[in-house]
């Protein structure tokens, strides 16, 4: 099982020494290979010079809190792909839209359970190979949009439309299907995983995110259902 996760990389921040040491134990005791952080900069710079499969990192830190490093490494190209975790003893629904329109990916509450924070951190893992195997276009190309899975880009004509991470696989998803409607649930379930506890609000925020950038005609509300595209 070790051998199964020796390729994996996975970078911890955290401003608290014990944090660090009891979560870089158990993914150690897993096989994966860690490295640790105490602060946003210290992150930035393993990150660069060895980039993880996944980051966890914490929301309250002093001088760079977690959310504006998010943000940093999401506007950073060679990170669009990697999986951002925060840990989080705060539960509130702003917190957790804010971390997530950064790009954050799940939330891994403390006090830190060894045996939870394993099997999320694997249920993330096999999240991404997942959605990664399930996309068989790298480039949907419909009316004006050409949207590139590979390279994380979203063109209309000539014009380059920049998209958080998780705005851009909200409108792969959309976009993969024209004209069928997706459920609040099944967009949860596909975007987020189902085992991710967000704010009621999340999808509209990130629906309303994305028609402010590509404009209303694309992305259609069905009342009482969920979302369409629709050209």
């Amino acid at each position: 099982m070790q051998m199964e996760h020796s390729n994996t990389k996975i970078l911890i921040v955290d401003d608290e020494l014990d944090i660090l040491e009891i979560i870089s134990y158990n993914l150690q005791k897993e096989g994966f290979q860690v490295s640790t952080a105490q602060n946003g900069k210290e992150a930035i710079e393993l990150a660069e010079g060895s980039p993880p499969d996944l980051i966890l990192l914490d929301i309250m830190m002093p001088e760079i809190d977690g959310v504006e490093l998010c943000r940093q490494l999401r506007n950073d190209q060679q990170f669009d792909q990697t999986i951002i975790a925060f840990l989080t003893a705060r539960n509130e629904d702003y917190t957790q839209i804010a971390a997530l329109d950064v790009g954050g990916d799940d939330f891994i509450n403390k006090p830190i359970r060894p045996r939870v924070l394993i099997s999320r951190v694997k249920a993330l893992l096999r999240r991404n190979e997942r959605r990664a195997g399930d996309q068989a276009d790298d480039v949907l190309k419909i009316t004006d949009l050409e949207i590139d899975r590979e390279k994380v880009t979203v063109r209309r004509g000539e014009e380059q439309i920049d998209l958080a991470k998780k705005e851009f696989e909200l409108l792969y998803l959309l976009a993969s299907k024209p004209g069928k409607v997706f459920t609040r649930e099944e967009i949860f379930n596909r975007i987020w995983g189902s085992d991710v506890i967000v704010g009621n609000r999340t999808i509209d925020v990130h629906i309303r995110k994305l028609r402010e950038k590509l404009g209303d005609k694309y992305i259609k509300t069905v009342k009482g259902i969920g979302y369409k595209f629709d050209f």
